[in-house]
């Protein structure tokens, strides 16, 4: 396809990671215990639904206020009753000797939060179905946390240029140069900058912590904002140049902070707190911004 032009203007020890999305479990200090999810080989509970009407398998109904839902159990080992949201909506697990009743009571009572969650899986899948950017000349991508426009460039030489005033990113490509020519030149410019932004912010967050971190890199992963191992090396997800520098600072802080405290335990999060006040504010905005209201390369 050609490009479309306008005429005008090493570690075996811990590794601990901070997911791009991830199924949605009930917090830790909610009073019924967040759960684990149930090994895989584990079949659900397929008894009879509460109310009448076709159910996919697998499912149970239950009327909660005005609302049906649609729910999956599964019984485990676990000597609690666990909720989880994922895209295929709610998951119970409970041990085998709790009744469905207590169950259903359990739902009840935590159901401001499921249907919270719920709303959020929905709205995420929705942007999914969003229009993929168009790679051309006058197209937009999101950079620092505000709109950039590409422009093609029209000289011989190749090269790239980037006008802060102007909010313009200008690539000079032959005139023969494919949609993916584009795309891998923006990317490696994207790339670039991240590895610049990081090395900045890094040894920043580093000393406010009072820590050293050995090595960093930048990381492609589909599914993770960052990574620390124990021995302090640093993988950060290049895509976050996309996003404006305070959710970076989050990241950047998240990552270092488990080099005090290799865990997510309450002390881990004070240690983030510590440096990054509205670390809060962040991680919700990081939940909300999921990978599919990014640029696709």
């Amino acid at each position: 396809m050609k490009l479309l032009r306008q005429s005008s203007p090493d570690s075996p020890q811990l590794d601990l990671q901070l997911d791009l999305f991830a199924a949605e479990a009930l917090p830790v200090n909610a009073p019924a215990a967040p759960l684990t999810p149930a090994p895989a080989a584990q079949q659900p509970d397929t008894t009879s639904s509460l109310s009448p009407g076709p159910l996919a398998p697998g499912k149970r109904r239950i009327q909660v206020g005005s609302h049906v839902l649609d729910y999956v159990l599964l019984r485990s080992k676990r000597r609690t009753i666990g909720f989880l949201i994922d895209d295929d909506g709610l998951r119970m697990t409970a041990p085998k000797w709790v009744s469905i009743a207590e169950i259903e009571a359990a739902i009840h009572e935590k159901q401001r939060w499921i249907f919270t969650k719920l709303k959020e899986r929905r709205e995420r899948s929705a942007r999914r179905l969003q229009p993929h950017m168009q790679w051309r000349d006058g197209a937009t991508l999101p950079y620092l946390g505000s709109d950039i426009t590409l422009r093609l460039g029209t000289g011989r030489n190749e090269g790239i240029a980037f006008s802060e005033t102007a909010r313009e990113l200008t690539i000079s490509l032959p005139a023969d140069a494919g949609e993916q020519q584009l795309k891998d030149r923006v990317q490696g410019w994207l790339q670039q900058q991240a590895k610049r932004i990081f090395a900045e912010r890094l040894p920043l967050y580093a000393a406010k912590l009072e820590v050293a971190y050995r090595s960093f890199a930048l990381s492609s992963a589909s599914t993770q904002w960052g990574s620390c191992t124990a021995d302090g090396r640093i993988r950060l997800n290049w895509r976050l140049v996309h996003f404006a520098l305070p959710l970076i600072d989050y990241v950047v802080a998240h990552e270092l902070s488990h080099l005090r405290e290799m865990n997510h335990s309450p002390r881990f999060w004070a240690t983030v707190q510590s440096v990054f006040p509205e670390f809060q504010s962040a991680r919700k905005a990081l939940r909300e911004r999921g990978p599919e209201t990014l640029p696709v390369f």
